[in-house]
Formats: C-alpha cells, sequence, structure tokens
C-alpha cells in the first residue's frame, strides 16, 4: 500500500467536498456515527448526546437516522446512522446510512467498530474513506475483544490508516472523550483497496466524467464512481437527479463491463477485503485467553443438540410472560376488575347523567363507546399485553440471544422467503398481533416485511384467541386440537410459498454478528421500554379511538346488522356452521377473542366437526380492528384493505375444505 499516493489521492479530491475543511468556523458542524449492526452505535450517541435511543444488542435496531446536539461541541449535532454492513448499500439499513451521507453533508464520520471482528469492520473502513470524508475510527467492546485474547495495536492502526483510532468501552463511557475530540479534529483516510487493473481504469474513467459535470459533490467523485458501479440505488437515484444527461452513457461503460466479468459489486468487495486483511493482520495479535463464561454459553445456545431445547425454553418463557401473564393476568385484572368493575361504571353513570343527547351517551359510553370501548381496549387489554411485550423484548435483544435465535430459524424461514429474523415477530404475535407486526420494522427489506405482517394476519393467533380455542377443542381431545394447530401450520407454509414467489424481489440471507451472550442491563431494558411504552401512548390509542368511532358508526347507520344478516347463508351452507355463528365472525374484527368466544359460548350447540370448522375459520379470519389499524400505519391503507380482501375469502375457503374433509372421513 502507498501511503505517498494515498495522500496525493485525498488531497486531488478535496476540493469538490462539501466538508468541515470548507465551512466556516462559525457554521454549526454535523458528525455522523456508521458500522454495522450491533456494534454499540446507538450507546456511543447516547454518550455524545445525553439522548437516548434504543440500545439493542441484535442487528436492525436503528431504522431511521436519530438526531441529537453533541455534548462536545456548542451548536454541533450528532447522526446515529442505521446499521451497515456493506457500501454498495443492499438493505434499507444501509440505503438510509448512505442517504445520510449524501443529504446531510457532515463534518466528518465517526466509525464505531467491533474491536472483536477488526477485518471486518476495517472492510467498513476502507469504503467510508472512499467517500473522501474525514472520519476517526472507534474500536469499540475493546473490554470484550481483550477477553478473548484479542491484541489491537492502535498506533499501529492508527498510522496505517492515517486517522485517530480510538479504544472505547461504550457501556461504561471509557474512550468517548477520546472520541469526541478525534471527531473535532478527523482527518481524511489514507488506506485505499487496490482494485483490479480492468476496474481501476473502468472507475478511472466514471470518476472523471463525474468531475467534469459535478462542481461539488457530498462525497468524493471516485467514491462516488465506485458506489454506482457496484449499483448502489441511492447513488443511483442521485446522480439521476443531479447529471441526468450523464446517465446513458454511465450505464452503457457499466454494462460494457458487466458483459466481460460479470457484476463489480463482488470484485469491489473483495478488493476491500483483501486490503482490510492486510491491515488487520499488520495491527492484530493474539494471547491465549480462557473461555469466558458468556463464550460458553452462546456455544451452547448454537449446539446440534442443546440448542433446540434451550429454543423451546425461551420461547415457551417468553409466551408465559407476555401471553399468560400479560394478556392473562393483568388483562383480566385491568378489563374485568378495575375497568369492568369500578372505573367504567363511575363513567358511564357519569355521561349517562350530563349527556344532552342520546347518540352522544352512545358514542362516549355506550357498546361501541370511545371509553367503554375505545380506551378500555387501549389501556385495559392492550397496555398491559405492550408492557410485557416490550420488556420480553428488550430482554431478548439486550441479552444477544436473538441473534442467535435468527439464525436457528433461518433455514426454516428461508421455504416462506424470510430469514431468521421473522422468527421473533411470528412468536410474539402469539401475544398480540397488533404489536407484533410493529416488531417487523426489524427486517430488512419491505418485501420481508409485508410477507411476515400477511403471515401473521393470516395465520397466528394472539394469546386470549388461543386460550379460547385450547380451552375448547382441547375439551374434545387432543386430536381435535392437533388438527387444528396442523391446518395452520400448512396455510402458513402455503401462503409463505406462494407469497414468496409471488411478491417481486429477492430474500435477503441472514448476514448477523453473533455478539457475547450476557445477562441484560437493567437500564437498557427499562429505558427502552419506557422510550416504547411513550410511542405507544403517543400515537397507537388515536388509532385505538379511530376503530372505535368507525364501529359505532357501521352500529348507529344499521350497516353493522345488514352485514350480519347477509354474512348467514354462507356461514350456514358452506362452513355447515349454525346462524348465530355469523355474529360472532362479526364480532371477531372488534378483537380475535371476541369471535372465539361467541363460538366458545355456544357450548353444546357445535358439534366437535363445528367446533373444528369455526375455530380454523375464526383463527384465519380477518384480524382484529387494531391489527388492521397497525397494519394500516405500516403498510399503507391500500395493503392493509388489500389483506383484508384477500384473508377473509381464505379464511371461509379453508374452513369450507376443512368441513368437505370432514365430511369425506366421516366425522361431520
Amino acid at each position: 500500500m502507498n501511503a505517498n499516493r494515498s495522500h496525493s489521492w485525498a488531497e486531488m479530491h478535496g476540493h469538490i467536498l462539501t466538508g468541515a475543511a470548507e465551512r466556516p468556523e462559525r457554521e454549526a458542524r454535523t458528525y455522523a456515527l456508521v458500522g454495522a449492526p450491533n456494534v454499540g452505535k446507538s450507546v456511543v450517541f447516547h454518550r455524545l448526546t445525553g439522548t437516548y435511543v434504543d440500545v439493542s444488542n441484535y442487528p436492525g435496531t436503528t431504522v431511521e437516522v436519530a438526531r441529537a446536539a453533541a455534548r462536545f461541541e456548542a451548536g454541533a449535532t450528532i447522526l446515529d446512522t442505521p446499521g451497515a454492513l456493506a457500501f454498495p448499500s443492499r438493505s434499507d439499513d444501509e440505503r438510509a446510512a448512505l442517504r445520510a451521507l449524501l443529504h446531510e453533508n457532515p463534518a466528518a464520520l465517526g466509525q464505531v467498530a467491533d474491536a472483536k471482528h477488526l477485518r471486518r469492520s476495517l472492510a467498513i473502513t476502507l469504503a467510508l474513506a472512499e467517500t473522501g470524508r474525514p472520519m476517526v475510527l472507534a474500536l469499540n467492546m475493546s473490554d470484550e475483544a481483550d477477553a478473548r485474547g484479542v491484541a489491537i495495536d492502535v498506533a499501529r492502526l492508527s498510522k496505517a490508516l492515517g486517522i485517530d483510532v480510538v479504544r472505547t468501552v461504550a457501556t461504561t463511557g471509557e474512550g468517548v472523550r477520546q472520541l469526541a475530540h478525534g471527531l473535532a479534529r478527523a482527518r481524511v483516510c489514507v488506506a485505499q483497496a487496490a482494485y483490479p487493473q480492468p476496474l481501476a481504469r473502468l472507475i478511472d474513467a466514471v470518476t472523471l466524467r463525474l468531475a467534469d459535470r459535478l462542481a461539488r459533490a457530498p462525497i468524493a467523485h471516485r467514491g462516488m464512481a465506485i458506489l454506482f458501479l457496484g449499483r448502489d440505488p441511492e447513488v443511483e437515484a442521485w446522480l439521476a437527479v443531479h447529471v441526468p444527461d450523464a446517465m446513458r452513457d454511465l450505464v452503457l461503460l457499466r454494462e460494457a463491463a458487466e458483459r466481460d466479468g460479470g457484476r463489480l459489486a463482488p470484485v469491489i468487495a473483495h478488493a476491500r477485503a483483501e486490503a482490510a486483511a492486510r491491515i488487520a493482520a499488520s495491527a492484530l495479535s493474539a494471547t491465549k485467553a480462557a473461555p469466558t463464561r458468556s463464550t460458553l454459553a452462546g456455544r451452547l445456545v448454537l449446539h446440534p443438540v442443546w440448542s433446540l431445547p434451550i429454543l423451546l425454553g425461551v420461547l415457551s418463557l417468553t409466551y408465559l410472560f407476555v401471553g399468560v401473564l400479560g394478556a392473562g393476568t393483568l388483562v383480566g385484572w385491568l378489563e374485568e376488575g378495575l375497568f369492568g368493575g369500578t372505573i367504567n361504571p363511575a363513567v358511564t353513570r357519569f355521561v349517562e347523567a350530563r349527556a344532552p343527547w342520546p347518540w352522544l351517551a352512545s358514542l362516549l359510553v355506550g357498546r361501541y363507546g370511545l371509553w367503554t370501548m375505545g380506551m378500555t381496549y387501549a389501556v385495559a387489554l392492550v397496555l398491559p399485553i405492550v408492557t410485557t411485550f416490550f420488556l420480553a423484548f428488550g430482554f431478548l435483544e439486550d441479552s444477544g440471544y436473538f441473534a442467535r435465535l435468527a439464525v436457528l430459524a433461518n433455514r426454516s424461514f428461508a421455504r416462506i422467503g424470510l430469514n431468521g429474523r421473522a422468527v421473533l415477530p411470528m412468536v410474539l404475535g402469539l401475544g398480540c398481533v397488533t404489536m407484533a407486526t410493529l416488531t417487523t420494522r426489524i427486517l430488512a427489506t419491505p418485501r420481508e416485511r409485508l410477507i411476515a405482517t400477511f403471515l401473521m394476519a393470516l395465520a397466528i393467533p394472539c394469546s386470549a384467541q388461543l386460550g379460547v380455542v385450547m380451552g375448547m377443542l382441547g375439551a374434545l381431545g387432543l386430536a381435535w386440537l392437533l388438527a387444528w394447530v396442523g391446518v395452520l401450520v400448512a396455510v402458513i407454509g402455503l401462503a409463505g410459498f406462494l407469497a414468496a414467489r409471488l411478491i417481486p424481489g429477492k430474500r435477503i440471507p441472514l448476514v448477523a454478528e453473533l455478539p457475547p451472550l450476557r445477562w441484560p442491563v437493567a437500564g437498557n431494558v427499562l429505558k427502552k421500554t419506557s422510550a416504547r411504552l411513550y410511542w405507544y401512548l403517543r400515537e397507537v390509542i388515536p388509532l385505538f379511538l379511530a376503530g372505535t368511532f368507525a364501529m359505532w358508526s357501521l352500529d348507529a347507520s344499521g350497516a353493522l346488522p345488514w352485514i350480519v344478516a347477509r354474512a348467514e347463508p354462507l356461514v350456514t351452507g358452506w362452513l355447515g356452521l349454525p346462524r348465530e355463528a355469523a355474529a360472532a365472525f362479526v364480532m371477531g374484527f372488534l378483537r380475535r377473542d371476541f369471535g372465539a368466544t361467541g363460538l366458545f359460548a355456544m357450548g353444546a350447540a357445535l358439534s366437535p366437526a363445528q367446533a373444528l370448522v369455526g375455530m380454523v375459520t375464526i383463527t384465519l379470519f380477518v384480524p382484529c380492528i387494531a391489527s388492521v389499524l397497525m397494519i394500516g400505519k405500516e403498510q399503507g391503507a391500500a395493503r392493509a384493505a388489500l389483506m383484508v380482501a384477500m384473508i377473509v375469502p381464505v379464511a371461509v375457503l379453508v374452513g369450507g375444505l376443512v368441513r368437505l374433509a370432514l365430511v369425506a372421513a366421516g366425522l361431520a
């Protein structure tokens, strides 16, 4: 590697940057934290700003760019960008990180890296170096690297890169002051990847074309050229806006090169990896260290034999905490005891005595009242589930187990177009599909979030509904309950298989660092839970009130009874259920377990076969109104409506097919 040549490259491209060197001293500066997922960027962000964002121990926590004032420089701003494993960008997180570099004009970059995995971290360093931005490298989790016997010569590494390199332990604050000082005097990285000659000539050609048409650019022309040749979608979109006349020639150059040698992105990644390996080898030395308890525990949870019982134990405990304690005990105490026995009767008496019009009393405290349904659902029904849900979610995040859970589930989920990250939304959907829909944000692409959301809305029963189903079918015999489970598993498998092939896009392979398994930090879990509960109270409660108003309007206008009447022929004919079951399906839209409870209340009026048909149909039936509203918030109103339009006929179709199968088997 030629350091002099690298310096000349940095100087050559410095004049085109809108960076710190060109800013007046009085202008407030912005610093961007970048790096791979799960390296502690959010903790460093908190240390540098005093502002809390999600502090998690799994990839993909920071979905959007967080922004806050810096503690160490008056008027300066810190950006916490989403985790990025590679550039050119592939996932939404990587695209958002690059978007910040293109549009936020950071004066310097602070790369937060995992000291335990120096080689992989340096590959990102080299990609960031090509942007021409001044930067500083923070080797975070240095204490864990020491415990593993990984020794890094920081001075030698700093000399090889030409930038400040700082050892940090963000959880304790070690090295954060030095990082802040390094950001304020950041330099351009001198290290470069050595690309093969044909690619190097192509990079030069594209760089010259960009320099001719762009007097200034948010990142160095050469870095822009490399990202364009690697088919980075953010850079392509930026260039299409700023140099539309040059795009045709640039695309032709790239296509000609790819016809001769294939896609260029793997070549770029390989060259960076080789350069990173050389630099890492010069700075690394290994010492013998006894395996820590954390290391041994991490190996155990991925063991070919012991991983399965551990997984089942973790999932069972999660379900017991969220589904039984949250959705059962706490909901029962709040809904039936506090609200049902004390608060709601008092509010109803107060409103009915003072409301000037009957319709107003009905709107507030009637069957579909804003208080008796909307606020009662939001506070007495969902808030306990949300609280236990977020506590469990935070525990899994901070312990490091979630990354391993994703690895264990990856192969099975690949068949339905997802990767292992989708396991947590699916499992927690058994507690509350509404809140589990929110956790689909951890998935890498809109396609994966859409598939996971659809499968949960279609075939994952919430805990309250699951309890009713188990109570009804379990009383009829284990065979009936297993038949219900088998139908749901088959529906999920088939629906996921079809969705994975019909929805455009590719499955993103699971690429995840495995952090050390550790006992969660209570402060982190509680802070995350409180921040998420604030979000719930601020944004989700209005959705419940809006949905309640819609149901009140349908009932007041007579539309709701009309829907029930029109559904009766289908219920009694195709499904073979009593006419009274029609009302249960409409009520199931309000809340999933209402529909199941309506069927359960029919008791002896249903034969075992009818009970199975009814429970299969109500489980697959349209999710409750709160879930639909959450899907609308996450996926958009059009997709939420399309899901409802698809799920209803699928539920009725499968229910009818189950009835026909039972008739053919002589069981109905």
